[in-house]
């Protein structure tokens, strides 16, 4: 498959900014250590106490210049909310939501709607994830509150990476739902990239004792709690790669493998990536900048029409694009949904509504007829979650 450029941009943040713990081989003639203690149980962690109106704010900017490409000059900015919206053990619901300056929806296709996530309070194993760089301790003032914090500074701009600095505090508190993020800023640079983003930390508080709350429904997922199928026929091979995503305190796990014929729709998540669910955030902010309108389609004006699916029908617009080689003619395609938040895309996960519907290449033969070559599609969707509507 060829992802959209956002999803190449957010999946490059998110590798950027931690690494995972590596395993640790025993040194010869060590005495052993001691065995792991196992995970403590979820009503002695921040996510086993959770409240429905427990949240965070942070500000977000994030800018990119021309660099040696010739692309306009482009800047979003605005806060992000991520807010207990219910909690129904062993779940707590999460909803991030965007607005600007004035507390106003944002316009940008991208960030136009909140996303839902259940996390765990549970773990299935040990998530740690580390942020990359040389650690500093210090005190400073944010959100109202006094912080003892860890600084983390990762400088690759000398080998032409980024420069990636990263605020926590030392005892996240009522500060669980991002690990106690305090700030995050990336600075491009490298192969003539500029730009940068910023998420900075603005409000966090509480909700009340004994709120409760109805678990919303997954209509308009991140990712957590859900699956979805792409299918690929490229050079005579015809593979179904499905994605499964969840979310344990605060870290989000996603699995990507072959499809499975029979039994639950995710059978486990051992072999799954992990990243923290902050930099998921910075992934969604990222993302958004390239593409400032929708669809993302450039070339020959596009055709409207409709994508059948499940039994669904998308509203879509395609564009196609002859092409003439070696005295073979093809055509390629490209079909995006017309409006990547219509009613018909219920429960799809952020990631696949930026995505193709279907995209490939037909070829002619003498008499103009077209016989498919390579397409790779969209072919389903669904949650895992018990109880998720």
């Amino acid at each position: 498959m060829r992802p959209t450029t956002a999803f190449l941009v957010g999946s490059a943040a998110l590798s950027l900014l931690t690494h995972c713990a590596s395993t640790r081989q025993p040194v010869p003639g060590a005495p052993p250590e001691p065995p792991a203690q196992p995970p403590s149980t979820p009503r002695h962690t921040p996510w086993g106490q959770a409240r429905v109106g427990d949240r965070a704010i942070y500000a977000f900017s994030t800018n990119q210049g021309p660099g040696r490409r010739p692309l306009p000059p482009r800047a979003l900015a605005g806060r992000l909310q991520v807010e207990v919206t219910a909690v129904q053990a062993p779940w707590v619901w999460l909803t991030l939501s965007f607005t600007d300056d004035a507390g106003k929806p944002l316009t940008h296709p991208w960030l136009a709607r909140d996303l839902t996530l259940p996390v765990s309070m549970e773990t299935s194993r040990d998530l740690e994830v580390t942020p990359r760089g040389t650690e500093s301790l210090e005190q400073l003032s944010a959100a109202g509150r006094q912080w003892e914090a860890r600084r983390y500074l990762d400088d690759q701009r000398p080998v032409d990476g980024n420069l990636v600095n990263s605020l926590y505090a030392a005892e996240p508190g009522p500060l669980y739902l991002t690990r106690g993020l305090l700030s995050l800023s990336v600075t491009l640079s490298g192969f003539g990239a500029s730009g940068g983003t910023q998420l900075t930390l603005l409000e966090v508080r509480q909700g009340a004792e004994g709120g409760s709350s109805p678990a919303p429904s997954l209509e308009r997922p991140l990712g957590p709690g859900t699956w979805f199928d792409f299918r690929a026929k490229v050079g005579g091979e015809d593979t179904t790669l499905r994605t499964c995503v969840t979310a344990e305190r605060g870290y989000i796990l996603q699995a990507d493998g072959p499809a499975p014929s029979q039994g639950p729709a995710c059978p486990g998540f051992a072999e799954a990536s992990v990243a923290p669910l902050e930099e998921w955030l910075m992934r969604l902010v990222t993302g958004a900048l390239p593409t400032e309108g929708w669809p993302p389609l450039a070339g020959n004006s596009p055709t409207r029409g409709t994508f059948r699916l499940q039994g669904r029908a998308v509203p879509s617009v395609t564009v196609e694009t002859p092409e003439n080689e070696g005295g073979v003619r093809r055509i390629r395609f490209e079909t995006y949904a017309a409006d990547p938040w219509d009613a018909s895309l219920a429960g799809l996960p952020y990631d696949a509504r930026f995505r193709y519907l279907t995209e490939g290449v037909d070829t002619l033969d003498a008499q103009g007829k077209r016989k498919p070559q390579d397409f790779t599609q969209l072919t389903g969707w669904g949650t895992w979650v018990e109880g998720a509507k």
